[in-house]
C-alpha cells in the first residue's frame, strides 16, 4: 500500500483543520483511503499527515495539482515537506 508523509508547518491549525476537513471529498476523489493528523509535542502548528493511497502516482497528481497548491496556500502552509513510501511491514504488539 502506497503512504504518503507530509510534514509542513502551518499558520494557524484550526483554520488549516477547517480546509482539511473541508477538502476530504477532493482527497478521497484523488485517492486518499485512511490518513493521521499529528502534531509536534512542543508545537501544535507543526503538522505531520500521514496517509495511504490507491498509488504514489495519484498521490502525486493530486499534490502537486494547481488546485492543491492554491489550498495549502489559503490554508497557511508553510514549505511542505512530502516523502513517498511503500510498506514493508506493520503490526501490533
Amino acid at each position: 500500500m502506497p503512504h504518503v508523509l507530509i510534514i509542513h508547518e502551518v499558520a494557524d491549525y484550526p483554520a488549516w483543520k477547517k480546509v482539511f476537513d473541508n477538502a476530504a471529498g477532493i482527497r478521497k476523489e484523488a485517492g486518499e483511503r485512511t490518513y493521521q493528523v499529528l502534531k509536534y509535542e512542543q508545537d501544535a502548528n507543526k503538522i505531520v499527515h500521514f496517509s495511504t493511497w490507491t498509488s504514489h502516482a495519484d498521490a502525486k497528481a493530486f499534490f502537486e495539482s494547481p488546485r492543491l497548491v492554491k489550498i495549502r496556500e489559503e490554508a497557511g502552509v508553510k514549505a511542505p515537506d512530502f516523502i513517498y513510501l511503500d510498506e514493508l511491514e506493520a503490526g501490533t504488539l
